[in-house]
């Protein structure tokens, strides 16, 4: 086959209707960030993740997960409430391989306040449609520790489809992770767009913003 390599996402700036994703920029989006996924309250979210927890203030965390997120090469994407510029979390680009045009989504902290929105449906359907319309890409990746339920659930919601699960893949935080494996790729992607847009679409809420149906009716 003929192939090119791809450009690196996390640069630009993706905009929708309801979320505002900002590359991250630590001296103006520490503070944000910190008040959204830090502090004691947010502790159970880090749980199965490598990094995390912050409670330590905005500074700490600042230097801590820009530690991890170089020596990693991720490139984040603060989350951001399009309509007030409210920080509400962040996801990253991991695992970027421009050269099969395959990246991850990972390093995934909601807060409360963006959990089970609009807002955060709609950042994972604009990272993805920045990888695949934007910049060609093959794959996108979702990988999870297998006792995180809220993950696991999140990825086949959004159309991510299991590979399959690595078995003792990693220590974390003195406990074994076994690894679960999703994916979605770019012949699956026209469908997948399409469901998102029509869940995502108004006339799919009540007038109390609830929706009339799930996202995978739309599949």
């Amino acid at each position: 086959m003929t192939w090119a390599h791809c450009g690196t996402p996390g640069s630009a700036i993706l905009t929708g209707d309801y979320a505002r994703l900002e590359p991250l920029d630590m001296a103006r989006h520490a503070e944000g960030l910190y008040g959204a996924v830090g502090e004691a309250h947010n502790r159970p979210m880090w749980a199965y993740m490598t990094m995390g927890p912050y409670e330590e203030g905005a500074g700490a965390f600042a230097e801590s997960f820009e530690a991890s997120r170089r020596a990693s090469g991720w490139e984040t994407m603060v989350i951001c409430d399009a309509g007030t510029g409210q920080v509400l979390g962040m996801a990253s680009y991991m695992r970027i391989r421009e050269q099969f045009g395959s990246a991850e989504v990972g390093a995934v902290a909601f807060s409360d306040q963006l959990k089970r929105t609009r807002i955060a449906t709609e950042a994972i359907y604009l990272m993805a449609a920045h990888l695949f319309d934007d910049l060609g890409y093959r794959r996108f990746e979702w990988k999870c520790d297998t006792r995180n339920d809220a993950s696991l659930r999140a990825a086949k919601r959004f159309g991510f489809q299991y590979e399959g699960t690595f078995r003792q893949d990693m220590i974390v935080k003195g406990t074994n992770r076994d690894t679960a494996w999703f994916s979605m790729i770019d012949s699956e992607w026209p469908d997948l767009k399409a469901a998102f847009r029509g869940w995502l679409n108004p006339a799919n809420f009540d007038e109390s913003g609830q929706q009339k149906a799930p996202l995978q009716a739309f599949r």
